[in-house]
């Protein structure tokens, strides 16, 4: 771990053997690697997993898996709880424009992700592409940040799911569910990575069909084949509508619409297990587009057309009283049985899918932050069928413990899930940055853009808007704790930010590393593990 990353950067920066040499490298600019954690070689599309662990994760899940992972990878409780929520403050239209707003950065910064993980899929992802294409400080950084905030969220999710269960069970005590939760999440990913995919695929599917219902249902009772009379678009223009307060509640909805999409980002960590990263990965990125369209969208419309923006039942869902989600209240206007309890199913689907995905996600990024020095060794070690159990014990340790405060000390607790709200964007900005510098220097280097297997649409545009609308969301995320001075809020609000900052400095002072020059930057398919050994052996 010690002076690695450091290592890494001198001899970027100064455009030593091995690493500064990219143009001589770009018939693999666009290579695979065997193993998300292994050697770089010239590898075809689909590489062959290895038949023996150790110290590599394998490459297992397939396209059709991924591509689901992707589709329902932001289908979280935000959109069947939550999301009746932003139309009561902003209006049917300031919801939507808020939403697709948040949709379209979303997309180009999916279209970010899939050009660097076509590039080099790993494991590590984003970390590993914001150290090699920015500074390993800020690699880093966002890499033990993402970990933290993924097992603090699945300790969240476990209590969540189990007042879901109290729904059914009321007298039963809740620890036992979550603790069963957390014994399902360990047994979905300590074997084999196929049953996460495979879990994952159907889970997912679930999540899809409620919302095709839902939004055929939907869109019939609009027309008046399912509800007499017709629901028609009166709520549109219902007291004022469709903008509710200017564009201050547009604002206020775009920071609620920005949560709803985080955890898209997962489908670049896929990659680093995929057997065919190549397809596989574009073809998940072009699919978000469109579940953008359909899922977020429609289903914002149908409920802002069902529901007048007046109705308080639109501020009364929980996970705590499934019967004021806007999918339950929909669903019984159109006279369907047992709404509540149907709901109830899907919404603990929905969590069982986002804890099996985080545990996933983070035990990857400790894996991928293990290979590149960045953590103990032991954490990039894996078993022989590939998977990467000592870090995936650890992640699910310490949701345990984050999950266990909330017994002992429900204050800590919240403020554990309040300090690390802002991960996700920080992650989106290290994303579309490390994109923004990679093609920078892809082109400054004499790479022909044809070379790239997957070419992310209008550059510089795309990833420049998600770092201006992500820092927008950040900096606007407690405007009332500015206002009024509260410096506890505003610590617990922006935790994740100073987190970052800490580690980044801490490290780039203590490791001495650099700002990768795009001149030297190396943008072939290799790791900068790979990079450093190359380095090394150069010099003998």
């Amino acid at each position: 771990m010690t002076g690695q990353s450091g290592t890494i950067t001198d001899n970027n920066t100064s455009g030593g053997n091995g690493i500064g040499t990219s143009r001589a490298n770009a018939g693999t600019a666009a290579g695979n690697l065997p193993s998300s954690g292994g050697d770089a070689g010239n590898i075809g599309k689909s590489a062959k997993p290895r038949k023996q662990g150790g110290n590599h994760v394998l490459r297992k899940l397939k396209t059709r898996q991924i591509s689901m992972i992707a589709l329902g990878g932001c289908i979280g409780t935000g959109l069947f709880m939550t999301s009746g929520g932003t139309i009561a403050e902003a209006g049917p239209g300031g919801g939507l424009v808020a939403y697709a707003a948040m949709g379209v950065m979303i997309y180009f910064l999916m279209t970010s992700l899939g050009e660097l993980a076509t590039n080099m899929p790993v494991s590590g992802s984003f970390a590993v592409y914001s150290s090699k294409y920015v500074d390993p400080a800020l690699g880093f950084a966002m890499g033990w940040d993402y970990w933290l905030n993924w097992a603090i969220a699945g300790a969240t999710d476990i209590s969540t799911a189990a007042l879901l269960m109290q729904y059914w069970f009321p007298k039963s005590p809740g620890w036992v569910w979550s603790l069963t939760m957390l014994v399902i999440i360990f047994c979905l990913n300590a074997f084999v990575v196929s049953a996460f995919g495979e879990t994952e695929f159907w889970l997912a599917l679930i999540k899809v069909v409620t919302i095709i219902i839902f939004i055929v249902v939907g869109l019939l009772m609009i027309c008046g084949i399912m509800f007499q009379p017709a629901v028609g678009f009166k709520n549109f223009t219902y007291k004022g509508g469709p903008f509710i307060g200017g564009l201050p509640a547009i604002m206020g909805v775009f920071l609620i619409a920005g949560y709803s999409f985080q955890g898209t980002e997962v489908v670049g960590v896929t990659a680093g297990e995929s057997e065919n990263p190549t397809q596989a990965v574009p073809k998940a990125i072009n699919n978000v587009f469109w579940r953008i369209i359909l899922f977020y969208l429609l289903s914002i419309f149908v409920i802002a057309a069902i529901i007048p923006y007046t109705d308080p039942n639109l501020l009364g869902a929980s996970d705590s009283n499934i019967a004021m989600s806007p999918f339950t209240i929909v669903f019984e206007k159109a006279g369907l049985a047992g709404a509540a309890s149907i709901m109830n199913a899907v919404v603990l689907t929905s969590i069982l899918s986002a804890v099996n995905t985080g545990a996933y996600a983070s035990s990857r990024m400790l894996y991928g932050m293990a290979k590149d020095g960045y953590a103990p060794k032991f954490l990039g070690t894996t078993t022989k069928r590939g998977v990467p159990l000592a870090a995936l014990i650890t992640t699910l340790c310490i949701e345990a413990l984050a999950f266990s405060s909330s017994i002992f000390g429900p204050k800590f607790y919240m403020w554990l899930v309040t300090a690390t709200g802002l991960t996700g964007f920080i992650s989106w900005i290290g994303i579309a940055l490390s994109h923004f510098r990679f093609r920078r220097a892809f082109k400054l280097q004499g790479h022909k853009l044809s070379e790239l297997k997957y070419r992310a649409k209008l550059f510089p545009f795309g990833p420049l808007l998600a770092i201006v609308l992500c820092l927008l969301v950040i900096c606007g995320q407690d405007l009332p704790g500015f206002a009024s001075g509260n410096w506890g809020e505003l610590l617990a609000t922006y935790f994740s930010v100073i987190l970052v900052a800490i580690l980044y400095f801490g490290f780039k002072f203590t490791r001495h590393t650099h700002i990768v020059k795009l001149a030297d930057m190396d943008v072939s398919s290799a790791r900068p593990e790979v990079l450093k050994k190359q380095a090394e052996a150069s010099t003998k």
